[in-house]
């Protein structure tokens, strides 16, 4: 299979749906179903840059065709059964092509054979013992046998795991799959070269009483429970990013510590970064409270945060207080962090570091703190900053007047995304920047690992993407060799 070459998978219906709908033609009865496992396959698939698909009698997956965006080949209506069509003809000259069932069928076998095609036969036992027939016991197992037979052929490219990443190799040589938390995991990572992950989407459970002693107190699904071991007892594995660098961002005391660092961006008649003033606080009746936030420069309004800052429920539940009597039955989880909350002319500038590439994209935000106070109701201001955060209206945003880009200093926050990388020792990151009105200093409110990226585009954003994680591969590999 030489680079370049195109990838075609077809998925008999027999592999898709339960055996007796497939079995009745997929659809004349109206009751066909999904066997286990084929959304989980089909998924993935949509987004694999390999030209997929079904093969069918008429019928419920026609519908499952157009909702992936696969192709479709329609059966005869009276045999139900798949054979060579013109479509498979020039595709076998074309291409390299697979051809996955769940049913024995040795003529057809033969004849997609004759033709180069690899046959991949889901099922407990296959009889066949043909070298072009490949057996997989679950359909679970499907995504990596492909993934690994595809790797074979190119030689030297990287199989890497999870999300929704091309399974055929990109410009640059890397494969991707998702792992399967429904079979053994030290199993899976044999065949791959490389894990990507984002731990902190699999936390069960933090105990806020340990959450200063990262990673004690965290509870992992099992799955990631299990990669942690492997990776644990294989020192030379490729993991992007390691574990240990992960865990600070998982504190936002931890990430004021790190912010702090930064104070010494900037000159004097030129724009200041630094981190927001902040206290951590175990108790909001604390007597002593008061003088605590003096004693830091900390005034209202403050910006209330669960020390937690991701993998839990209410990690994102905050609170702006206005007056120190809000403090009492304030809901936010403690122990908290309180944090100066800074009028930006409702406007954030969202920071994205993909390996050695830095890209920024500007976000309507809150508005400044005498809007938020006026609509309070004497109450402190609650809000979850993923789902209700509460943004700037257009009349906040006219008032206001700030013009999205001209009062950043962006040749600075980029001088500290190099620096922030270096000190964290990651490989994809981002963090927030808001301008203060009036001293224009810039602040780091937030500090995040494996953002979205949705305000970048894919142009930019994915070979950016391909491009680190292929570097820190060869870097880790160069590494484990020397």
């Amino acid at each position: 299979m030489a680079m370049g070459r195109p990838v075609r998978l077809v998925l008999e219906s027999s592999v898709l749906l339960e055996p007796s709908a497939s079995a009745g033609g997929g659809g004349g009865s109206g009751e066909a179903v999904l066997r286990p496992g084929a959304e989980a396959l089909l998924r993935p698939l949509r987004y694999s840059n390999l030209g997929v698909a079904i093969c069918y009698p008429e019928g419920f997956l026609e519908k499952i065709a157009s909702l992936y965006s696969f192709g479709y080949m329609s059966l005869p209506a009276t045999s139900g059964s798949c054979s060579q069509n013109d479509l498979m003809l020039e595709w076998s000259r074309t291409s390299s092509c697979f051809y996955v069932t769940s049913t024995i069928d040795k003529s057809l076998f033969s004849e997609l054979h004759n033709q180069n095609w690899r046959i991949l036969y889901v099922g407990n036992e296959c009889s066949i013992k043909d070298p072009g027939v490949f057996h997989v016991s679950r359909l679970q197992e499907l995504l990596l046998t492909l993934a690994t037979l595809i790797k074979r052929e190119i030689g030297s490219s990287s199989v890497l795991v999870r999300g929704a990443l091309p399974i055929y190799s990109t410009k640059n040589g890397l494969i991707f799959v998702p792992l399967s938390s429904e079979l053994p995991i030290s199993w899976q990572l044999q065949e791959v070269d490389m894990v990507l992950h984002k731990v902190t989407d699999e936390i069960v459970k933090i105990d806020p009483n340990c959450s200063v002693e990262f990673p004690k107190g965290i509870a992992f699904s099992a799955g990631m429970s299990e990669i942690i071991r492997f990776v644990e007892e294989h020192p030379d594995f490729c993991i992007i990013d390691p574990f240990e660098n992960i865990y600070p961002l998982l504190d936002r005391q931890k990430i004021q510590q790190i912010l702090i660092q930064l104070q010494e961006f900037g000159t004097e008649g030129k724009s200041r970064l630094r981190a927001p003033r902040s206290l951590k606080v175990d108790n909001f009746d604390d007597d002593k409270l008061d003088k605590q936030l003096a004693e830091v420069g900390l005034s209202f309004p403050l910006i209330v945060k669960p020390q937690v800052a991701c993998g839990v429920a209410d990690a994102h539940n905050m609170a702006l207080v206005f007056k120190f009597e809000e403090f009492s039955n304030l809901t936010v989880p403690l122990p908290a962090v309180l944090q100066e909350y800074i009028d930006h002319g409702s406007k954030i500038f969202k920071f994205y570091v993909i390996g050695d590439k830095v890209f920024h994209a500007v976000k309507n935000s809150m508005p400044n703190a005498s809007f938020l106070k006026s609509s309070s109701g004497g109450e402190p201001l609650t809000f979850n900053s993923l789902k209700s955060l509460p943004v700037a209206t257009k009349e906040h945003l006219q008032q206001t007047r700030l013009q999205d880009s001209k009062l950043l200093d962006t040749t600075l926050v980029e001088e500290a995304a190099k620096f922030l990388k270096e000190l964290l020792r990651l490989t994809i990151f981002g963090f927030d920047v808001v301008v203060q009105e009036g001293t224009g200093d810039h602040v780091i409110v937030d500090l995040n690992y494996l953002p979205s990226f949705k305000e970048v585009p894919d142009s930019e954003a994915v070979p950016a993407f391909w491009d680190a994680i292929r570097t820190t591969y060869e870097s880790k590999r160069g590494q484990s060799h020397t």
